[in-house]
């Protein structure tokens, strides 16, 4: 079998199309038929990224399809990905590893030396699988980026491979961007699309049939699927802060403050709380009223002292001093650890420009950030409200905070100790990410928050569930033989 047998790639006629929902789906279909498949995104530009068990960083939305193939993520799945720290630049990072901070032009540059990482990852997964769904970024027919394109067509034509296009129905439109995007591109990208997914369809599938039996005869390729608008699954999202999930709420809730802070990172933190029933989470954007909570969590942050500042200018400083006056938690995690201590430097100009913050102040910490990147998985237990529960989770940072001698740290880990809580036991922060996926800690921390019959939620499983859910739905509605071909697979069995 060639590499191009091995490789189906996924493109979509805009941005949040479904193209990383279809692609775990897809996944879990080939995983559940005995395929050994692995995902693969050429370039990712993204906020949200997880750290791989050789300590790298990639996309999350890449470390959810690798749950869905069965496999633990790794940086060939993802080997160029785009951290936005301005509205034209970006922290690049390269097989896992961030190789420096370079505005939109020098970066249009560098593609050339970023597809030799993409061309031999995709080679080293080609070796080791049977198959690898790509998922493509943004849209193909974004005709200003062509030139030395990595991530769409640019990709698919120099490892020859075929195509498939989602477009989201529920935006509106969706005859006119599949229609659209196939006209924009070359005839040689053309030919490559073998057929086209439409997303997100609420109603009688009778009513949409004469524009599928158009769309057909007027561009003379398949609708492989239509796929229904699926209430209520989440799976973790690339970089956009997801709607409010639909979930039924009984008994006491518990209301918890995030800020969105301009340059927010790992929002996917708080998806297990977004999700959890006795919890109403409310993320709150500039100039949007800032209401009560029990608690207020400090988000993770790619730029931590311009963030700081914006939390200043919105009015957050009064907000957290009253909320702590009547008694309210305060948690912060990462950049928002770093906040809520005293100071925090950037000699380097790591972030931004060089210069030092004074913190918010409610913990006894200094940070210095330096440009070797912390990345690592961790393990341990967190101490909390007098009650020891294990904890894991991950670390991305840039910054080394001391901790001042006598300052109880929350967080015991392999490592060693991590994060500080203020003496009278209401501010909290700690460096970890993803604490909240394990069923203990979320449960402690809600106690902590004043939710004293809080329950577990294991969201690894709600995940799982998820992924099984999409899965079910793609054996139901796509033309899975026609896929099966465009990977010279042989005509699987269902899965049992």
């Amino acid at each position: 079998m060639t590499d191009r047998q091995k490789t189906l790639m996924v493109q979509g006629t805009t941005s949040d199309a479904g193209k990383s929902t279809l692609v775990a789906g897809l996944c879990r279909v080939l995983q559940r038929r005995g395929v050994a498949v692995v995902p693969f995104k050429p370039q990712n530009m993204a906020l949200n990224s997880a750290v791989t068990a050789e300590g790298g960083e990639i996309g999350r939305a890449q470390a959810v399809q690798a749950q869905a193939c069965g496999l633990n993520p790794h940086v060939d799945m993802n080997p160029v990905l785009l951290k936005p720290c301005s509205d034209t630049g970006a922290q690049v990072i390269i097989h896992g590893r961030a190789v420096d901070n370079m505005e939109a032009k020098r970066y249009h540059d560098y593609k050339t030396i970023a597809w030799q990482a993409v061309a031999e990852s995709h080679q080293r997964l080609c070796d080791q699988y049977d198959a690898v769904m790509v998922e493509g970024a943004g849209s193909p027919a974004e005709i200003n980026l062509r030139d030395r394109d990595i991530a769409n067509m640019g990709f698919a034509e120099r490892v020859d491979c075929p195509v498939i296009l989602i477009a989201d129905i529920d935006k509106g439109g969706v005859f006119a961007h599949l229609v659209g995007t196939l006209a924009l591109l070359s005839e040689t990208e053309q030919a490559r699309i073998k057929g086209f997914v439409i997303n997100r369809f609420r109603g009688d599938i009778a009513l949409l049939q004469s524009g599928l039996d158009w769309l057909e005869d007027y561009t003379g390729k398949p609708v492989l699927g239509v796929l229904p608008y699926l209430h209520g699954l989440h799976l973790e999202a690339e970089d956009s802060i997801s709607a409010e999930p639909d979930i039924e709420r009984a008994g006491r809730v518990l209301d918890i403050v995030v800020p969105v802070l301009p340059h927010i990172s790992n929002h996917t933190d708080f998806d297990p709380l977004r999700l959890h029933p006795q919890v109403r989470l409310h993320f709150v954007g500039p100039e949007q009223p800032k209401p009560p909570a029990d608690l207020v969590i400090l988000p993770g942050s790619k730029a931590v002292r311009p963030d700081l500042s914006w939390l200043r200018s919105q009015g957050w400083e009064e907000y957290l001093q009253r909320h702590l006056r009547y008694g309210g938690k305060l948690l912060g995690i990462c950049g928002g650890y770093q906040m809520l201590g005293e100071r925090i430097a950037d000699p380097e100009g790591i972030e931004g420009q060089a210069g030092d913050s004074t913190g918010l102040g409610w913990l006894p910490i200094r940070t210095v950030l330096e440009g070797e990147k912390a990345l690592r998985n961790v393990q341990g237990r967190l101490t909390l409200a007098g009650k020891t529960v294990p904890v894991s989770g991950y670390e991305i940072h840039c910054g080394v905070t001391l901790v001042a001698a006598g300052c109880t740290e929350p967080v015991q880990l392999e490592q060693g100790a991590d994060g500080a809580q203020s003496d009278d036991g209401q501010v909290v922060g700690t460096y970890l990410h993803g604490l909240f996926e394990t069923p203990e800690v979320t449960q402690q921390v809600l106690r902590w928050a004043g939710l004293e019959r809080a329950q577990a939620l294991d969201y690894h499983q709600l995940r799982e569930d998820g992924i099984n859910r999409l899965a079910d739905t793609l054996e139901q509605h796509l033309n899975l033989d026609a896929l099966l071909d465009l990977l010279d697979l042989p005509q699987a069995s269902a899965a049992p």
